[in-house]
């Protein structure tokens, strides 16, 4: 199948979907597995357990041991990397085109015969331990775990991606092994590249080499159920940590790309609204921004800022007010800008193989097909002022999620902060 976006696909019989977007005038290639699941398919006693294995996979397999792994793609000047996210786990490398077929069988390797070694697996726990210690100890960090534990409490969607630590002691070796077994299916992944590929070459070496993936149902997920409310972690910092949100969208919500450009004239960029007026009008903070985080049936928006805690009972007024004031104060010039932002920010990214891969797989895990890009141009550029009013009005109505790290008893209540939003 091709698709009007230039990009290729096709259904292997072992059901694993591989897909191209060849780029002729580059002279490399990224490729990587996007497989659908992530820490949101853990149950609560294995949290943790989809991002373990991330790191597994690199320890060794029944071909290489973890240094062979690493000297064989840096031989060729290439690197991989992986990554685990709430709905996804992906392996993914970038090389010199000529050194792809190396490139795929890597990740053939790491995905379909790592042996996970207990000794191994022993030290990485350690690791990964350090690993959550050090977001603990970042408190810009670990409150949006936090936000995203009282947005969607007692939930899959609610727990950090990196797990929690009695989790990372405890687990064994065959639970890894049978969350692989369970999840890792042809069915729910997709084989992507960018850059100077051709596709048939490709189907046929994906073929040839992804041959005994586990033969895994779909993985059942869990339905995200937005709730709300506050946590306020007291803590001898500083500065005040504070995120304040309200359920956002999904990414099949018809408001998705008006959100992204609501979230980018809000707290995007510099020239947003809060930046302009709380950091460079009163100088109040060093750091403000607002965020979306959007998931197969749900999402969040918020906003972040790190402040003194004298300075918090400022900030948090013009957080509320310039919310509230957005549909009626909204302007044609700067509703435009946070469109352009939006447009030249999806265009130059398509000048990266790394990125044009990974948007590929994203669309057809996301979506089941590549998205044109002019079509995602012409959604943002459809975003109009009334649109922008309606969505304002449908944040406003849900229950806000607030999160507060370091000197907490200088913000006011929750209830005050709602009262405001009113």
């Amino acid at each position: 199948m091709t698709d009007n976006t230039g990009a290729k696909v096709t259904k292997l019989s072992n059901g694993l979907t591989v897909a191209t977007d060849r780029i002729p005038s580059v002279s490399s290639a990224s490729v990587g597995i996007w497989i659908g699941v992530g820490t949101r398919h853990e149950n609560a006693e294995e949290n943790g357990l989809a991002h373990l294995i991330e790191h597994m996979v690199f320890k060794g397999t029944r071909r290489r041991d973890a240094a062979a792994i690493a000297r064989e793609i840096e031989d060729v000047g290439g690197h991989m990397n992986a990554y685990t996210s709430r709905e996804q786990t992906a392996y993914f490398a970038r090389v010199l085109s000529e050194d792809l077929p190396l490139a795929v069988d890597l990740i053939a390797d790491i995905v379909q015969d790592s042996v996970y070694d207990t000794e191994e697996l022993s030290r990485e726990r350690t690791v990964i331990l350090q690993e959550i210690a050090q977001v603990n100890d970042t408190p810009d960090d670990v409150i949006f775990d936090h936000f995203q534990e009282v947005a969607f409490p007692d939930q899959p969607l609610g727990r950090p991606v990196l797990g929690m630590p009695d989790v990372v002691r405890s687990v064994g070796r065959d639970r890894l092994v049978n969350y692989i077994d369970t999840n890792y299916g042809p069915g729910s992944s997709v084989l992507s590249a960018s850059g100077d590929v051709d596709h048939d070459a490709l189907v046929e070496l994906v073929g040839s080499r992804f041959d005994h993936l586990p033969g895994a149902s779909e993985s059942e997920t869990e339905q995200g159920a937005y709730k709300g409310g506050e946590m306020r972690v007291k803590k001898d910092l500083d500065q005040l940590h504070f995120t304040l949100g309200f359920r956002g969208v999904s990414y099949s919500d018809p408001d998705f790309y008006a959100l992204q450009v609501l979230s980018t004239l809000y707290g995007g960029g510099m020239s947003s609204r809060l930046f302009q007026e709380v950091r460079e009008k009163r100088g109040l903070v060093y750091s403000i921004h607002s965020f979306t985080s959007c998931y197969m049936d749900d999402g969040i928006f918020g906003v972040y800022a790190g402040t003194g805690p004298d300075e918090i009972g400022e900030v948090v007024p013009i957080v509320c007010d310039e919310l509230l004031s957005l549909g009626d104060t909204l302007q044609e010039g700067e509703l435009a800008r946070a469109r352009a932002q939006l447009k030249a920010s999806l265009l130059m990214s398509r000048e990266s193989t790394s990125t044009r891969c990974e948007q590929l797989a994203n669309h057809l895990l996301v979506h089941g097909r590549p998205v044109d890009v002019d079509d995602i141009v012409a959604k943002v550029e459809a975003v109009d002022e009334d649109m922008i009013r309606r969505l304002v009005g449908r944040l406003l109505k849900t229950t806000p999620t607030m999160v507060a790290v370091g000197a907490t008893q200088s913000l006011e209540s929750y209830d005050a902060i709602r009262a405001r939003l009113q």
